[in-house]
């Protein structure tokens, strides 16, 4: 499996531009890191007429690469929050 699926399955999946995101008609609300695991899904999608069954991997794929970028989010909400803390606890 090449193209896009290959990128995905690494760390950070490739990012698409602007163009190519609208080329692929992803929502504007769907238009970030994940985009780029979302164009397959949704090609594979129209291909399979949308049964549930179908597309899994890619369904996979897209869901565990949204996972990923909310934990990353977290854990920086975390970082943020500690130093926050850390300020005010230095001024007592």
């Amino acid at each position: 499996m090449g193209g896009l699926f290959a990128a995905a399955t690494a760390e950070e999946p490739v990012q698409l531009t602007a163009a190519e995101m609208s080329a692929e008609r992803i929502p504007l609300a769907y238009r970030d890191k994940c985009a780029s695991v979302l164009a397959p899904l949704n090609r594979c999608r129209q291909k399979e007429w949308y049964l549930p069954w179908k597309c899994e991997d890619e369904r996979h794929t897209y869901e565990k690469c949204q996972y990923d970028e909310f934990m990353k989010r977290v854990r920086k909400m975390e970082e943020l929050r500690k130093t926050k803390e850390g300020a005010r606890s230095g001024l007592n």
